[in-house]
């Protein structure tokens, strides 16, 4: 489960950074914020 975890947040946080790139500010910066709420090395919600 946390090698999924750790897939899936950064799946997010990569989105996060493309979205930013492409000036999607509001967007990119939400899915960031997922990705590192998911990822098992920040406050994983799964837990």
């Amino acid at each position: 489960m946390e090698g999924l975890l750790w897939i899936l947040a950064v799946i997010l946080v990569i989105a996060g950074v493309i979205s930013l790139v492409r000036g999607e500010v509001m967007w990119g910066v939400a899915l960031l914020v997922i990705g590192l709420l998911v990822g098992p090395g920040g406050v994983s919600v799964f837990t």
